[in-house]
């Protein structure tokens, strides 16, 4: 069972992240929302949704999702309990909330194949692909478009990622790293 968690609750999801609790402050602060999987009491998986500005930290961008547009980001299972149908639990009861709620569009990343195949396995089609290299401070960024996108939804995710008010590029960029804690 996948259930929105408060912020009354912030410490028990610092504790899963293991991070401090002052950043999943900030995050709720800002309009993020945390969604989790219990097992018994216990949170053994979370995931974040946003439908303000986010940053990308693996890419180094931000995204800005539309109107009744939302992202979906930092999810992830406790090493304890992987393998055992958390993470798509997470996916889909966020994917329901959202859908629930009027969403028109959802976006989300993933970084392995099991992941794909349970996003893929929500709905989610690959709209762009991404590689990423960092070194001596620069960060190489290749973005490609998917395979078989249609023309719309990539349009709708350059402009969701858009930087300086213009859609991303399909190609690769060199710039100093930027990393930041979000």
């Amino acid at each position: 069972m996948v259930s929105e968690l408060h912020e009354s609750s912030a410490s028990d999801i610092a504790s899963v992240m293991q991070v401090d609790v002052d950043l999943v402050r900030s995050r709720m602060a800002r309009g993020c929302r945390c969604f989790v999987a219990r097992l018994g009491h216990d949170v053994v998986a979370f995931g974040w949704l946003a439908s303000g500005v986010e940053w990308i930290g693996e890419l180094e961008l931000e995204i800005r999702p539309g109107r009744g547009e939302a992202y979906i980001w930092n999810c992830a299972t406790d090493q304890r309990h992987r393998r055992q149908g958390f993470f798509r639990s997470i996916v889909n009861g966020i994917v329901a909330q959202a859908r629930q709620e009027g969403m028109s569009r959802l976006w989300i990343g993933t970084l392995d194949i099991p992941a794909a195949k349970a996003v893929a396995d929500a709905g989610f089609v690959p709209a762009l692909r991404f590689t990423s290299v960092w070194m001596s401070g620069m960060r190489w960024l290749r973005v490609r478009r998917a395979e078989t996108v249609d023309s719309d939804l990539l349009i709708a995710a350059r402009e969701a990622l858009s930087i300086a008010g213009r859609p991303i590029r399909v190609g690769a960029s060199l710039k100093r790293a930027d990393r930041r804690t979000h």
